[in-house]
């Protein structure tokens, strides 16, 4: 029988932070880097990594966009489709970029074989990240077993699920990181196309509960539109936050500049929408549908201006609720729910 399940769940949309009583007297006393003990993991990211990651796209994944934010500390989930041959070529380039990077891999046959050419000729990489849409199924769970038994030592990432069962069931078979969401991000339409999803703070809080009882972590992974949704989503319980549309439209970002109407644009698009397999497949196979959307956004230049806005943002939510360290957030964060995030007037 269908059950419907009257809790009320929660998007970056319904809640603020509440501020508290702080000591702090600036944003740069604040420190939001991060290390972590992995469950399975003998490697970790650099000690000043900032837990926040360019997401897998191939229009945000890019070796360009690694190689800005690692200036910045950030990590880049680099985009599947790049050939051994430049990540080769990259490695050599930008050695000191390689720790701040996870390789990504997806479940066919010919993505395993190059995932391990990849780690066999860059031993430095520290991550792995197995991203498909559906983390529910058993074929991607035995995936996510084979990929722990062949590199005990690599941080594994892997998803997309929001729920704690699954959390639990990923962290046991192997994983370190497990990405949280479905259907929050800009350019995806799974929630129109499936009807299935989960608001993304009700869904990083639960998760994170399970994981960390586990000594497991998660990634919010969609659904941030600026500075402040970054900020919920560590107060929510994050481990991790990933950035897909927030870093698009950049130099470093990929994707065609194009000019429309006297404006600079550039494409950003879902991997799943039809733009990415007519690309990488040939098309859309019969027996599916397009759960991705393409889109012209303008174009916003270099990415550091972003990097440093963002970066900002973090810092001052700590600032309002008086957490010195990043870590400390989300036991110093309370939200309240609104039927209003900002003034309008003048959007």
């Amino acid at each position: 029988m269908p059950r419907v399940d009257n809790e009320i769940k929660l998007d970056f949309k319904d809640v603020l932070i509440r501020p508290k009583r702080s000591t702090i007297k600036s944003r740069a006393d604040v420190d939001i880097s991060r290390q972590f003990v992995y469950r399975h993991s003998k490697r970790t990211f650099p000690n000043d990594m900032i837990p926040i990651i360019a997401a897998n796209m191939d229009t945000v994944g890019t070796f360009e966009m690694a190689v800005v934010l690692a200036k910045y500390k950030m990590l880049t989930c680099v985009q599947k489709h790049y050939s051994v041959e430049q990540w080769i070529e990259f490695a050599n380039s930008h050695p000191n970029v390689i720790p701040y990077v996870i390789c990504t891999s997806g479940m066919n046959e010919t993505d395993e074989e190059k995932l391990g050419k990849i780690i066999e000729a860059i031993p430095s990489i520290n991550a792995i990240c197995i991203d498909v849409a559906n983390g529910y199924s058993e074929h991607f769970i035995a995936y996510v077993k084979r990929i722990r038994a062949c590199y005990p030592e690599h941080i594994l990432m892997a998803g997309n699920v929001v729920t704690g069962e699954m959390i639990e069931q990923l962290l046991l078979d192997g994983t370190d990181i497990i990405k949280v969401g479905i259907g929050p991000g800009s350019v995806c339409t799974t929630r129109k196309k499936a009807g299935v999803g989960y608001p993304q703070v009700s869904a990083v809080m639960e998760c994170a509960d399970a994981a960390h009882g586990l000594n497991g972590h998660i990634v919010s992974d969609g659904g941030c539109t600026c500075p402040g949704d970054i900020a919920k989503a560590f107060g929510a319980g994050a481990d991790f936050v990933m950035l897909g549309g927030m870093l698009a439209g950049h130099d470093e970002s990929g994707g065609e500049l194009v000019e429309r109407d006297g404006r600079q644009m550039k494409l950003f698009y879902g991997m799943s929408s039809e733009t990415a397999m007519k690309k990488h497949a040939g098309g859309v196979a019969d027996y599916r549908a397009s759960e991705g959307k393409t889109v012209e956004i303008p174009y916003r230049g270099k990415v550091k201006n972003t990097v440093q806005d963002v970066l900002g943002g973090v810092r001052s939510a700590c600032t309002y609720v008086g957490a010195m360290k990043l870590r400390e957030l989300s036991r110093r964060t309370t939200f309240i729910r609104v039927t209003q995030q900002v003034n309008q007037i003048f959007s």
